[in-house]
């Protein structure tokens, strides 16, 4: 076996890590992850840390899950991968069946892809040649939320709306109407009619993550908002396109956010936990309406020329299939609005702290928001380094979390138990009062 040694120095030689400034990450002493149990990541040296971030937001279950470990193995003993240009596979269809089953009413059919940027473009694809074949070649445009993110790819980041992410690379991308984000609910509603009462004819879709703009930094929209967006959409003739690639999968208290209010979208994106935060695996999920319009003779060229090598791969689709399979079995949605009683019941202690301006929550995604002086509105400087401060305390305390800016965002499995949940909690709640106030 590698030694622990050896495994530190080949990824500092070789590995260039994603969102990282690497000069910093270089002279530091990486954290090698070797194994899991449950909510519980387990370093090589066996020490155990609660998954406060999911692993970046796909794990649902917990790690190292049996039911879904089984599903993956007995997969493999058959069929790895095939092709699903042309032909199908066991896996990839039943996993089609489920997800419409669970999938708002009026869902009608799937496109795979392996991740969630993959999937939004999908859907940006989809929206646009949707409506050149129906001859309405001037709706090619889309609008967007300001603090919206949907991925990393050039149409996902054209969408995006960070700019700490996304500025770089302006020059490369498509125009597109960005309205304010859910920090005012309200003003995106009126700033969205008074837009499609002058531009719809040139709109496409609308594209927004449902309740909550997650790297955008928690931010929580207003009950009933989607209902109003839903509305708008209808009377205007624009597609709805939902992210649900973070709020998914019971992260909010129901199986989709939208389902909060009982909306359906034109186009639902999935991802991150589809399979349970094991392989990588994501869905668009279209009308009939939609797909309908796609059908013709092979020469009118309306099929939709997009794919992916490992669309619908049998051992990604197993894992999904488990993985809802486990949400039935073990009634998760109803586990887990109980658990966010708790959860938010512990929230409401991060008041107390000096430095916390906001909390935020919708369901198991929280975002706390650090400032050096709340009251006079000053933030921290970048070169505080505030929010990595915090996270390195929580490690020593055995919690592993990722911050977004100076906002710690919490975001555990849906499985996590009562005893963990505090100990995630209170770690937090300890790391951010020591980190601050040595700050102070």
């Amino acid at each position: 076996m590698t030694s622990s040694r050896k495994i530190k120095s080949y990824d500092l030689d070789y590995i260039w890590h994603p969102f990282t400034q690497m000069k910093e990450y270089l002279s530091e002493d990486p954290l090698v992850i070797e194994n899991s149990d449950g909510v519980y990541l387990i370093d090589s040296d066996g020490n155990k840390y609660i998954d406060g971030v999911s692993s970046l937001w796909v794990n649902i279950h917990g790690h190292n899950v049996s039911k879904i470990n089984s599903a993956i193995k007995r997969q493999v003993d058959k069929l790895a991968h095939s092709t699903l240009l042309g032909v199908t596979n066991p896996s990839a269809s039943l996993l089609a069946k489920k997800l419409i089953d669970i999938s708002p009413d009026g869902l009608k059919k799937v496109f795979y892809s392996g991740d969630g940027a993959s999937a939004v473009e999908v859907a940006l694809k989809m929206a646009f040649q949707y409506w050149l074949i129906k001859e309405k070649k001037n709706k090619n445009k889309f609008v967007c939320l300001k603090g919206g993110y949907h991925g990393d790819t050039l149409g996902a980041v054209s969408v995006g709306g960070i700019d700490a992410f996304h500025s770089t690379f302006k020059p490369m991308l498509f125009e597109s109407y960005k309205l304010s984000s859910y920090d005012s609910s309200d003003s995106t509603i009126s700033d969205l009619e008074d837009l499609l009462k002058k531009k719809a004819d040139s709109i496409a879709a609308l594209i927004l993550e449902p309740y909550v703009q997650a790297a955008g930094g928690i931010k929580v929209a207003k009950e009933g908002y989607l209902k109003d967006i839903r509305k708008l959409c209808d009377k205007f003739d624009i597609l709805l396109i939902l992210d649900e690639v973070a709020t998914g999968f019971g992260r909010t208290g129901e199986m989709f956010a939208c389902d909060h209010d009982n909306v359906c979208p034109d186009i639902l994106v999935l991802g991150k936990g589809l399979t349970g935060g094991y392989l990588p695996l994501s869905a668009t999920i279209t009308t009939n309406d939609i797909f309908e319009t796609f059908l013709g003779e092979h020469e009118e060229l309306k099929a939709f020329f997009h794919g992916h090598s490992y669309s619908g791969n049998p051992l990604a689709c197993s894992a999904a299939i488990a993985n809802l399979e486990i949400f039935e079995e073990e009634r998760t949605i109803l586990k887990v609005k109980e658990i966010i009683e708790i959860f938010e019941d512990e929230l409401k202690e991060f008041s107390g702290l000096k430095h916390v301006s906001s909390i935020r929550n919708k369901g198991l995604m929280a975002g706390i928001d650090l400032m050096k002086d709340p009251e006079k509105n000053v933030s921290y400087d970048i070169r505080d380094r505030i929010a990595k401060k915090v996270c390195d305390i929580a490690k020593a305390e055995g919690v592993l979390i990722r911050p977004l800016g100076d906002t710690i965002v919490l975001m555990p499995p849906v499985s996590i138990k009562q005893k963990e949940l505090k100990k995630l909690t209170r770690s937090i709640y300890k790391s951010i009062k020591e980190a601050t106030e040595n700050e102070s």
